[in-house]
């Protein structure tokens, strides 16, 4: 605290932080918080901190004087030499009050522990808004408890600081250790805490000296016990895509409302969670291409498929009506038509708005709505004019348009125009779909299951987020997936990838408004393919497939470095590697037609790719448009794939923004371009693949979702799932994965069918793990003057990394559909899992289903969540339909049509108690919580939770 014109204005103490962290070379700590004297949030202006090896810790230190009645929140950071933010703590900002007889010129000492976002785990939307509802956490302001006489030398006052999410305001906690003061153990006569709000219990006490210094216990001496902690909390829940749900009501497809239903089903049948695939609007190529639910044309629009047009309005003419009747009709089928569902909405919607539109347009809540939403919903609406109007959503298209300016969309949609009843008519769609769908989402949070929503890595290229904010993509490029369990090809999926050097300019602002717009409906996430936040796998444009990629970021192998290890002849390994005898080998006696129309002889028996064919995407439309078509019309596909491998037939990656740096393509031993080399290239070269994909990347992936994560977590409150961990190709080590998840707070995924354990064909639930905790303990010292006197502030913070676990995904084949796959396997699944040497049965019957289902229900991880598809498996009524016909999405198929839709309506299922019954059955049993289920945090009265302190002094 800074002396004003000399003279000592206000009293001070010392403040002292203390924090063990290992830092990496050139990294160091600094504090920044809310109060000038930690740099008012400017990080760069922050307390910077010194290390001191303590033992075997290092210890980072500061010191900075402030007034006796000194508050602030504060956050420790990792900086660089110039103290750019390398890394910041995640969760709540942490709160520093002073604790009461702090005089001046007293020494406090602060000692924390680095704090992660999986420590506020339970303070996120999903439990303190939904499952814990709110009003067990809501704050109330108490003075932890006074002291009843003055302080003498030998006295030392401590001030126990206990976080427990879980429990509501109107518990009991209590502190007991060895000391009469603490009980003795005795949870009757131990210390009670009070609550302060925010989950905090507080009080002190005062003890001697000669029961000090205090040795912190370990995380295994340190334990929080009560009925809630000794069984920690689990809960469940159901996975459906809403194209998927029928009902009564809807019109082929399933609909926002109908959600409604599905909750009511969940909360019968024991779930906590209904998780739903992307619900934006995919409207790009006017077919059912649009099907496909991650390539979005707007992050913020919600689909126009899933409206109920009904609900539109409470006065519906009749010959509407009987139109929406016999729209009823004609769309009930099998399979979602997705072409005809959302025509017949738009044209009936179309009709609803010319009759009410300005009772719509002019009332105080659509105003409100397009208030709230304008920086996204012009632009949008919009685009659809523009696309509707050109024939095509590429805006490249678009002459004029094809740029977006600020003074073009107030031009497209201003009130004078002749189509402004068309912009009108997508901000109309776009209100009762807010409308519907906030109107499920409150159902949902008023019965105590979380919504759980689906964040999708790209968007279309053609979208529009591409039109208004072109600089924050890379439009030359491709996003996909490296050779995985779906494709050993990989999978290349066509959105652009991120300029993320461009987004942070602005702190990731897109970011932050697309999870805004999230967590209006949403109290949960999953975080679709989290990897690509790591690293993504991309591709150049002109690519069709995936496999001949590179990750980005990434460390590419120099021109000096290769040439250091004596690989010099980069055109050799960087050009398609393409001899006569593997034309003839790949292609027969029609090598010589594949030749005359498709490569060039630049040396005797060498090829090359004519210019008119030199890319993937070049060779499909020469195949498709030449005039020698005729020749291989039949062939087409098998020409296809050899002259893919043709081009792929290459064991370096030439950058094609710098000729200097090279990548190693993908499993490059499967090339002859690879194994027509000498030995010692061969040795270099496969030394060389192990650094690129094993080794040199893993600091730099880590630092990159260490930039990017945090922002997506802290735009919301929403519980986010970063939900293919278990799908890590084999080329990427995990640990740094599992780190950053756990640093994070994130929740992770296993697959039965696919475990992460090396070696082992099937996981076994029950040895999955809740979480890998980690308990921290902090406290506050204070000396004055050499005397005893010491004020102690205890923090307990746990850091968790959660798990769900499930049988099977979206991505993958149903349960019923596994089962019926593979003979073999099934064999080796029923001897090693199920423990019979019988012959399986061919089909999985619901005895089958429910011993699978059960291991889930039972395994230990945090949540377990089940495809609907899995869950009517329990009952023979519900497999008549073919295992195969339920599956959602084919990842080898780019052009699959996502049109999967139950064979039966919620309201049917809603009927049938049986099922209910047995899967709240297997819910209670388990030990799992549920809607309305007395225990933990929803407990009414009073509750106990006592805590031991039960480290050696």
């Amino acid at each position: 605290m800074a002396n004003l014109s000399g003279k000592k204005s206000l009293n001070t103490v010392t403040l002292v932080f203390k924090l063990p962290y290992y830092t990496q070379w050139g990294q160091s700590l600094l504090i920044a918080g809310s109060e000038p004297a930690l740099g008012s949030w400017n990080v760069k202006q922050g307390l910077s901190l010194s290390p001191v090896h303590q033992g075997n810790e290092l210890i980072w230190s500061g010191r900075v004087s402030v007034a006796t009645g000194f508050t602030c929140q504060y956050n420790y950071y990792v900086v660089d030499d110039n103290k750019n933010v390398l890394r910041s703590e995640s969760g709540e900002k942490r709160k520093l009050v002073l604790p009461e007889g702090v005089q001046d010129g007293d020494v406090v000492e602060i000692r924390d522990w680095w704090q992660d976002a999986s420590e506020a785990l339970f303070l996120r939307s999903a439990f303190k808004n939904v499952i814990f509802n709110g009003s067990e956490n809501a704050k109330r302001e108490l003075k932890t408890t006074p002291l009843n006489k003055s302080l003498e030398p030998e006295d030392i006052v401590v001030q126990f600081i206990v976080s427990c999410p879980r429990l509501g305001a109107g518990s009991t906690v209590v502190v007991t250790g060895s000391n009469p003061q603490l009980g003795r153990w005795q949870t009757q006569d131990g210390l009670k805490l009070n609550y302060v709000g925010d989950s905090i219990w507080k009080a002190n006490c005062l003890l001697r000296k000669s029961e000090f210094p205090i040795k912190y216990p370990c995380a295994n001496e340190y334990s929080l016990t009560s009925n809630l902690h000794e069984s920690p909390w689990r809960g469940a829940g159901v996975a459906v895509p809403i194209f998927s749900i029928r009902s009564n009501e809807d019109l082929g497809v399933g609909e926002f409302l109908d959600l409604k239903l599905l909750v009511d089903w969940a909360v019968n049948s024991g779930f906590h969670l209904v998780q739903l695939l992307p619900i934006n609007d995919t409207s790009v190529h006017g077919m059912w291409w649009d099907s496909y639910p991650y390539s979005s044309l707007s992050v913020f629009a919600l689909h126009p498929l899933y409206l109920r047009v009904q609900a539109l309005s409470d006065a519906i003419p009749g010959d509407i009506k009987d139109e929406i009747s016999q729209a009823k009709k004609q769309l009930d089928k099998k399979d979602v038509d997705y072409e005809a569902s959302l025509a017949s909405k738009l044209s009936i919607a179309r009709k609803i708005f010319k009759l009410e539109k300005d009772k719509v347009l002019n009332s105080s809540s659509f105003k409100q709505f397009l208030s709230e939403n304008e920086e996204w919903l012009k632009p949008y609406a919009a685009f659809c004019f523009l696309r509707d109007f050109f024939e095509t959503s590429d805006h490249s298209q678009w002459g004029r348009f094809s740029q977006f300016s600020k003074e073009k969309l107030d031009k497209l949609v201003s009130e004078g125009t002749l189509h402004h009843d068309v912009i009108c008519f997508h901000y109309y769609i776009q209100y009762h779909l807010y409308m519907q769908l906030s109107e499920a989402a409150a159902y949902a949070r008023k019965k105590k299951v979380i919504l759980k929503g689906d964040l999708p890595i790209g968007v279309d290229r053609n979208s529009v987020d591409t039109w208004v904010y072109p600089t924050l993509f890379r439009m030359n490029t491709a996003t996909g997936a490296p050779p995985d369990y779906f494709d050993k090809n990989g999978q290349n999926w066509g959105f652009p990838t991120y300029n993320w050097e461009e987004m942070s300019k602005d702190n990731y602002g897109w970011w932050r408004a697309r999870l805004t717009q999230m967590a209006k409906y949403f109290t949960a996430y999953r975080i679709d393919h989290i990897l690509g936040f790591f690293r993504i796998w991309e591709l150049p444009d002109h690519a069709a497939t995936g496999l001949v990629g590179k990750f980005r970021p990434s460390i590419a192998l120099s021109q000096e470095e290769l040439l250091s290890e004596g690989l010099w002849d980069f055109d050799r390994m960087s050009r398609p590697y393409i001899l006569q005898e593997t034309l003839e080998e790949k292609f027969g006696s029609f090598w010589t037609v594949i030749a005359a129309n498709f490569l060039n002889e630049y040396k005797k028996q060498h090829y090359e790719f004519k210019e008119d064919c030199n890319t993937e995407k070049k060779i499909i439309a020469k195949l498709k448009n030449s005039s020698e078509k005729s020749l291989w019309l039949e062939k087409e596909d098998s020409i296809r794939r050899g002259l893919f491998d043709l081009l792929q037939n290459i064991v370096l990656i030439r950058d094609p923004e710098d000729s200097t740096k090279f990548y190693p393509r993908f499993n490059q031993e499967d090339t002859s371009s690879f194994n027509d080399l000498d030995e010692h290239s061969k040795n270099i070269l496969r030394r060389l693949y192990y650094d690129y994909y094993f080794a040199r990347q893993e600091n730099l992936w880590r630092q990159n979702a260490l930039k990017t994560l945090p922002v997506l977590l802290n735009s919301s409150d929403m519980l986010a799932c970063g939900e293919d961990l278990g799908l890590i190709p084999a080329c990427v080590h995990p640990k740094y994965i599992i780190q950053v998840m756990q640093e994070l707070g994130l929740i992770g995924l296993r697959i039965q069918r696919m475990p992460s354990e090396p070696n082992l064909e099937f996981g076994i639930p029950s040895q999955y793990s809740y979480m890998t905790m980690h308990t921290y303990l902090g406290c506050i010292w204070q000396t004055k003057n050499g005397l005893e006197k010491l004020f102690s502030l205890m923090f307990n913070f746990v850091s968790y990394f959660f798990q769900v676990c499930a049988p099977s995904c979206h991505d993958c084949s149903t349960l019923r559909a596994w089962w019926e796959e593979d003979g073999g396997r099934r064999s080796r699944f029923y001897q090693t899992v199920i423990g019979s040497d019988d012959e399986p049965p061919s089909r999985c019957t619901p005895e089958v289903a429910n011993f699978i289902v059960k291991q889930h229900f039972d395994a230990p991880s945090m949540w377990a969540i089940f495809p609907l598809q899995d869950l009517l498996a329990l009952k023979d009524k519900y497999t008549t339909r073919p295992a195969k016909e339920e599956t959602i999405n084919d990842p080898t198929n780019p052009k699959h049509y996502w049109r999967f839709r139950l064979h039966v309506t919620l309201d049917s299922l809603l009927d049938d108690k049986d099922i209910q019954a047995t899967i709240k059955e297997l819910v209670t049993s388990s030990g799992r919580s549920f809607p309305g289920k007395v225990d933990g945090a929803e407990e009414s009265g009073e509750k106990l939770a006592k805590v031991q302190l039960n480290g050696k002094p």
